[in-house]
């Protein structure tokens, strides 16, 4: 019974978020029971170009360290911002949400080779709250019942926090600034005088992942419900 209930709950999660989520926690999992090593992961150019060792252009983005709170935490904002904009602003533009993580991949890679950081998965979760964030202006926070914001704020609400915890934030750094650059190329230039939109979805993945129809009985969780908790008024992000 418990099973059936977790696979239908699991089919629930839109299929990019369901993707990469299920990609990060195998990929930890295996980590944790040395089947591999973090050593085959993380992000080398040296050994990607001369090595050919390609699948590293992966792999830095899902793993996210030991299981720990580290993990749980990334995990929980990585599963929420991106359910929140496969269902909400993307709801039905797969293709528009495939084509932003490529987007935002690429753009990690290359200023991973000018910056000093073996895994990019973390970089890669701020940027999704960036966008979210961006195209949520008017929507509430609560952190840790101490800081109430509006959405604009949550990045550096968590880079703030990342520097409390001693971390550093060149990786937060890095998530907002291809965020930035991702919402003003999508959602400010087209709608400038004289601007257009540069971003276009390559139509081979239009043809891939949009379908002509959407499922009547398929039902998106509230975009106003961080990952669908209802945390009352004033949402909270963490305890």
């Amino acid at each position: 019974m418990a099973y059936q209930t977790f696979r239908q709950e699991y089919l629930q999660v839109p299929p990019v978020t369901r993707a990469y989520t299920t990609a990060c926690v195998l990929t930890t999992a295996a980590v944790q029971l040395e089947l591999i090593t973090p050593f085959q992961l993380y992000f080398n150019p040296e050994l990607i170009f001369k090595n050919f060792q390609v699948w590293r252009l992966i792999t830095n983005y899902l793993f996210f360290g030991p299981v720990g709170f580290n993990f749980l935490f990334n995990m929980i904002f990585l599963y929420r911002y991106c359910r929140m904009l496969e269902e909400g602003s993307f709801r039905g533009r797969t293709a528009d949400f495939v084509f932003m993580f490529l987007f935002g991949g690429l753009l990690m890679t290359l200023i991973g080779l000018f910056v000093n950081l073996v895994f990019l998965g973390q970089a890669f979760t701020i940027m999704l709250v960036y966008v979210w964030s961006r195209r949520n202006p008017y929507v509430r926070m609560n952190f840790f019942g101490l800081l109430i914001f509006q959405a604009p704020f949550l990045p550096w609400v968590l880079m703030g926090f990342s520097l409390l915890l001693g971390n550093s934030i060149i990786v937060d750094l890095l998530g907002i600034a291809v965020g930035h650059i991702y919402f003003f190329l999508e959602d400010v230039f087209p709608n400038q005088p004289g601007g257009g939109r540069l971003l276009r979805t390559p139509s081979v993945l239009k043809a891939i992942f949009d379908t002509p129809e959407e499922d009547p009985n398929y039902n998106p969780l509230p975009e106003e419900r961080p990952g669908g908790f209802a945390w009352g008024q004033g949402r909270q992000l963490g305890g």
